[in-house]
């Protein structure tokens, strides 16, 4: 059991990562030229955010829970409860940022492809996406990095000093 929530633990976050990549690359490369283009492109960043991000996000996040559920050595170390809340974080914040701005973009730009909103409307939907979506990566980033290092994170017991005669 044990070994087969860790493989889909890490296979979960090995697509959280490649989405969030992917994501970014689209952001990046995509052809701006007209409006309705661009709302193409948006429905690509949408479908990324609902096919593979969102859901490698939550089997990342429940394989991670079961395994300090079914591991019991995991519920005494600090940095898995780090780990748990950095991870919960995530969730919190793809599902609030991302996943909001991918589709509010969406709309705005198939609005405007239509002619019925103005360009600038788009420009000040996607002001902050670039800082979200490092956030997200950033947060994705030490969540990897404290499930390779496993710091202890262990709180210091005080030296017991020796009592003396009295």
């Amino acid at each position: 059991m044990r070994k087969a929530l860790k493989f889909l633990h890490t296979l979960a976050s090995c697509g959280l990562i490649g989405a969030l990549a992917g994501y970014a690359i689209v952001l990046i490369y995509a052809p701006q030229a007209t409006a309705s283009t661009y709302a193409d492109v948006r429905q690509t960043i949408t479908a990324l955010c609902d096919y593979l991000l969102l859901p490698s996000l939550a089997v990342a996040l429940v394989t991670g829970l079961l395994s300090m559920a079914v591991h019991q050595p995991f519920q005494d170390q600090r940095w898995v409860w780090v780990k748990a809340l950095l991870g919960l974080s995530m969730f919190e914040a793809t599902l609030g940022i991302i996943q909001s701005k991918a589709a509010t973009a969406a709309i705005i730009s198939a609005k405007i492809a239509a002619g019925d909103a103005e360009p600038g409307a788009l420009a000040t939907a996607i002001a902050s996406e670039w800082m979200s979506l490092g956030t997200i990566a950033a947060l994705s980033v030490a969540n990897i990095v404290l499930g390779v290092w496993r710091p202890r994170l262990a709180a210091r017991v005080p030296r017991s000093r020796p009592s003396s005669p009295g």
